[in-house]
C-alpha cells in the first residue's frame, strides 16, 4: 500500500482538486455512455448534450435567471430569519440549564416534524406567496439550528468558565466573553451545514403553488417529460449550493483562523 492510501493520511490541495474533478468527469462519461449509446431511453434520462441544449433554451427563451434569483432569495430570506431567531435561543439553552429544560422537549419534538408537512397549513395561513415559502425554509431550519447551537455552547470548557469566575466575571460576562467567543467557530460551521438543508426545503416549497423558481421550472418540465431541463435544474441547485458552501468555508477560515474547525 502506498503512503497516500494509508488511513487518515492527508491529501494535498492539488491532489484533492484533481480527485474531486475526476469524479465529476467519470460521472459525466458514464452518463454519456448510457444515454448516447442508446442503453437508456431519452424519455427517462436525457443525454448531457440534450441537457446543454435545454439549458440554453431555459436562459435564452424562458428567463431562467429570474427563477434562479427567486430561489436564492427565498433560501437566504428563510435561512437568515431562522438564524436570527435560532442562534440567540440556542445560546440561551446552552448557557442556562433552566432555559434548556424549558425549551428542549418542544424543540426536540419540532425537529422531527418534516417542513413539507406544514405546507397545507401554511398555504391556508399565508397563501401561496413568498411568505409561505419563507416559512417552510424557516420551519425546516430553525429547530435544527437551535439544538445544534445549544450543544456547542453547552460543551464549553469548564476550566475557562471557572477561570473567568475567578477573575471576577459575572454570569453575563461569562456568556459574552467566554461561551459565545468559544462557540463562534462551531456555530458558524453549524450554519454552513444547515444552509445546505435549506436548499432542500425551498424546492419542496416551490413544487406547490409557485409561479417562479427552480422548483417551479422542474414541475413544469416534469409535465412535459423534459428530463433535460429537470436534470439541469437539479445541477444548478447543486452548483449554487457548492459555491455557497465554499464561500461559507472561506469566510469561516478568515473569521476564525485560530480554530481547528
Amino acid at each position: 500500500m502506498t503512503r497516500s492510501m494509508a488511513p487518515l493520511e492527508p491529501v494535498g490541495a492539488r491532489a484533492r482538486w484533481l480527485l474531486g474533478v475526476g469524479f465529476f468527469v467519470l460521472f459525466i462519461a458514464v452518463w454519456a455512455f448510457f444515454t448516447l449509446g442508446g442503453f437508456v431511453s431519452p424519455t427517462f434520462l436525457a443525454s448531457p448534450v440534450t441537457m446543454v441544449k435545454e439549458a440554453w433554451l431555459l436562459f435564452t427563451e424562458y428567463n431562467f435567471i429570474h427563477d434562479i434569483g427567486m430561489t436564492v432569495w427565498r433560501v437566504l430570506g428563510g435561512f437568515v430569519l431562522a438564524t436570527v431567531v435560532a442562534v440567540p435561543l440556542g445560546i440561551a439553552m446552552g448557557a442556562y440549564k433552566p432555559v434548556e429544560a424549558f425549551l428542549e422537549p418542544f424543540v426536540s419534538f419540532c425537529r422531527y416534524l418534516p417542513a413539507s408537512a406544514f405546507i397545507p397549513l401554511l398555504i391556508l395561513w399565508a397563501g401561496i406567496g413568498e411568505t409561505q415559502k419563507l416559512l417552510v425554509i424557516f420551519i425546516g431550519s430553525v429547530f435544527q439550528i437551535i439544538l445544534m447551537v445549544a450543544v456547542i455552547v453547552g460543551g464549553a470548557r469548564k476550566d475557562l468558565v471557572e477561570a473567568a469566575y475567578t477573575l471576577g466575571a459575572n454570569s453575563g460576562g461569562i456568556v459574552k466573553r467566554v461561551l459565545i467567543p468559544g462557540a463562534a467557530p462551531g456555530i458558524a460551521e453549524t450554519l454552513r451545514l444547515v444552509l445546505g438543508w435549506a436548499w432542500t426545503y425551498v424546492i419542496v416549497a416551490e413544487l406547490i403553488g409557485s409561479s417562479s423558481g427552480i422548483g417551479h421550472m422542474i414541475t413544469d418540465s416534469q409535465a412535459l417529460l423534459n428530463t433535460g431541463q429537470i436534470i439541469f435544474g437539479i445541477i444548478v441547485i447543486g452548483i449554487i449550493g457548492l459555491v455557497s458552501d465554499f464561500a461559507f468555508k472561506a469566510l469561516n477560515r478568515k473569521l476564525f483562523a485560530w480554530s481547528t474547525i
